[in-house]
């Protein structure tokens, strides 16, 4: 569930923007790629979604998280409580993939937001 909130902070907060102190536009500085996270992101019903956005996303994706990682991720836009069961999971594999898919999502955050 903690997942589900922090991508929905995520779409959330892309919305907003506004200026940097030059005058441009602050998400000019963001990152991009492109990738399976990218274009889950963009195939995803999620109103805040953006070219923009979803190539931010997947730019700290491809920084923290392996192609494996990747690819287990995307299914999160699929079928949201696949994240909640990995959260809960007491096996090791999940333990260690929720730990370092918490630090890419607190990243995407502070990154692409």
């Amino acid at each position: 569930m903690k997942q589900v909130l922090i991508l929905l902070m995520i779409f959330g907060v892309s919305g907003c923007g506004g200026a940097n102190r030059f005058g441009g536009d602050v998400r000019a500085a963001r990152p991009m790629a492109s990738g399976p996270i990218s274009d889950a992101c963009l195939q995803s019903d999620r109103k805040a979604r953006s070219r923009a956005l979803c190539g931010c996303i997947q730019a700290v994706a491809n920084d923290t998280l392996s192609g494996r990682d990747q690819r287990r991720a995307v299914s999160f836009y699929r079928d949201p409580h696949a994240a909640q069961e990995i959260r809960q999971s007491d096996r090791p594999g999940d333990e260690r993939f929720w730990r370092v898919y918490t630090t890419y999502a607190e990243q995407a955050e502070r990154v692409c937001a």
